[in-house]
């Protein structure tokens, strides 16, 4: 599975803007902190905003803040949001011509592989991924190490 580029930008200005509680944050700076375009941030901006994880204020000295603090800021809400579908394959999509349909426990490996991952996330805030938080140390494998899958009963 693979976020978009959207999702990616989205967590990044969250995070440079959480970590500016002070002041309003432009477009502008965040894109030259990140190398990232602006016209991209744009639309990401736009988005957050519809969506009321920042706001916005236009015009001269205009910029964008935090509306929640960090900690009301879960992480999963923010993927769901922004990713346009979760479709791990055909057979997840609207449009599904798979010939396996019905024959084929793939499906249910992969939405319970979706359902892990969408859980995982939903386990973070906005303030877990800011400087001086230890949290995710804990929780993440060492350096070389990865992490054992465990196998589950596939219904």
């Amino acid at each position: 599975m693979r976020l978009t580029t959207m999702t990616d930008y989205a967590l990044r200005l969250l995070m440079y803007v959480a970590q500016q509680p002070d002041r309003l944050c432009t477009i502008s700076e965040v894109a030259q902190a990140y190398a990232i375009s602006e016209a991209h941030l744009m639309k990401v901006t736009h988005q957050l905003g519809l969506q009321g994880w920042i706001e916005t204020v236009r015009g001269k000295g205009g910029g964008m803040r935090l509306a929640h603090a960090p900690r009301d800021i879960n992480l999963g809400a923010v993927v769901r949001g922004i990713e346009p579908d979760f479709a791990l394959g055909e057979c997840f999509s609207t449009d599904n011509q798979c010939v396996l349909t019905g024959q084929c426990r793939l499906a249910g490996v992969l939405g319970g592989a979706l359902q892990e991952f969408m859980a995982h996330l939903d386990g973070f805030s906005l303030a877990d991924l800011l400087p001086g938080t230890d949290l995710l140390i804990n929780l993440l494998p060492k350096a070389g190490q990865r992490m054992k899958p465990q196998r589950r009963q596939v219904a």
